[in-house]
């Protein structure tokens, strides 16, 4: 049996490009993982209106239809379709990659990175629910994402905190945990995109519906 070939990778300075001049209030590091999440959740979702969700609901304003077909191509033929072979162990996702940093306000905006991509992982596998149901693996894995999320949001704030004195020393301990839970993050995500895809994947076959569920 002939494996099909993956998806080839997204253009990311396209997209950069056209989610700037469209003036995106999502960024490009949460787009990603908004979208993993969307492609994870076994939730019923249309490709196309997480686009629009990007702008609150209704896509931007165009030029002309080649604009709208750029825009869309960028990120669902593009990004999305990228995306869809991490459903797969030998692909795993892998968070933005940034240079190493060793002050404050490169402390902050690194951990707030972080946040912004559980946030935007979390939103997309809950798709505008309140409660939704995981197989078991990736309820746990959902469970560790909130604490390493709540962490994150601390660092953040207290990096933020002038009046908080931090030495050298200090900092580069608190860079050496974001980089040791950034490592956790990929892990957890991974968890959760394939024991929901080995569940969805049962379901199709089977036709009798997820293995007990967790509520979140």
């Amino acid at each position: 049996m002939t494996q099909k070939p993956k998806p080839p990778a997204a253009d990311e300075k396209h997209i950069r490009r056209l989610l700037e001049k469209y003036s995106c209030p999502v960024p490009y590091h949460e787009v990603r993982t908004r979208f993993l999440g969307s492609i994870a959740t076994p939730v019923p979702v249309q490709p196309l209106q997480i686009v629009k969700d990007l702008w609150g609901g209704e896509l931007p304003e165009f030029e002309s239809m080649d604009a709208v077909n750029e825009l869309i191509g960028a990120l669902i033929n593009g990004l999305w379709n990228s995306l869809t072979r991490h459903q797969k162990r030998a692909d795993p996702f892998r968070l933005t990659r940034t240079i190493t940093g060793s002050t404050r306000q490169e402390l902050g905006d690194l951990a707030l990175l972080r946040r912004q991509e559980l946030d935007g992982f979390v939103e997309g596998l809950f798709n505008g629910q309140d409660r939704i149901d995981l197989p078991g693996k990736a309820s746990s894995a959902l469970d560790t994402l909130g604490e390493i999320r709540a962490m994150m949001a601390g660092i953040s704030e207290l990096a933020k905190d002038d009046g908080k004195s931090a030495k050298a020393d200090d900092l580069d301990q608190t860079f050496n945990h974001v980089r040791e839970l950034t490592l956790i993050i990929e892990k957890e995500i991974n968890i959760v995109v394939l024991d929901c895809t080995r569940a969805r994947r049962q379901v199709m076959k089977s036709g009798i519906g997820f293995p007990p569920p967790t509520l979140h």
